[in-house]
């Protein structure tokens, strides 16, 4: 998953972001609102994760806003990436003014980062529409433990093809753009050009090569991956 950590804390943050990374996820962080607002323009992501009091500046002693005002920004320009809000205002009515601006999930401080992470999930799947276990020819993905298997056996990937095919079975038989699908797999400032694509997807094609999945080239477009005929 592309995900967006949006929390002031220095520790809290820099503790969940290297929680999400090991668990293979690419993440930008940002703390304050300004630096919220920038990704969340110029980034296209999988599910936000949302602090609510957050300063408006990162400089010393910056006033704080909410969380809430970025949220509402991005739902008014209609953007719909799945949000959760993570914040130590757990009153009920403060839950109910998050859901109303826009969030999809709401968990109060402290959490467990395990649980964290398995809402996230539940929270892409429904949003593109993907259940648990995908399979498509004798190509199988099993998302709540990410994983591959071809034929029933494991299929292990380097981390980029791993990404790469993620996207492409996320649900399959989907056009996925090649400018979205080269913004989720770049870091925030070093863009993955056109042939480091083309290059991690022939290696997926001739690794796929007989499974009965197959990628296909929509010209001007992209790919999508699905059933070979």
């Amino acid at each position: 998953m592309r995900i967006l950590l949006i929390e002031d804390d220095e520790v809290l943050r820099q503790v969940m972001l290297k929680s999400l990374v090991d668990a293979g996820h690419r993440v930008d962080a940002a703390a304050d609102l300004g630096q919220a607002r920038h990704y969340w323009h110029v980034q296209a992501f999988d599910v936000v994760l949302l602090d609510l009091n957050l300063p408006e500046s990162d400089r010393n002693h910056a006033p704080m806003g909410s969380g809430l005002t970025v949220l509402r920004e991005a739902r008014a320009r209609g953007d719909r990436t799945p949000v959760m809000v993570l914040t130590a205002r757990n009153r009920t009515e403060e839950r109910i003014a998050g859901l109303d601006a826009g969030a999809d999930d709401y968990l109060g401080k402290p959490f467990d980062l395990g649980e964290v992470e398995a809402r996230l999930r539940a929270l892409v799947r429904r949003s593109q529409g993907a259940s648990d276990v995908t399979q498509v020819g004798q190509l199988g993905l099993d998302r709540k433990n990410r994983r591959f298997s071809l034929a029933q056996e494991p299929f292990l990937l380097p981390a980029r093809e791993f990404e790469v095919l993620w996207e492409l079975m996320s649900p399959p038989g989907r056009a996925v753009h090649k400018r979205a699908l080269s913004d989720k797999l770049s870091d925030f400032d070093v863009s993955l050009g056109d042939n480091a694509l083309e290059a991690f997807i022939s290696r997926l094609r001739r690794k796929l090569n007989q499974s009965g999945a197959v990628i296909r080239t929509l010209r001007g477009i992209g790919y999508l991956l699905e059933e070979e005929a």
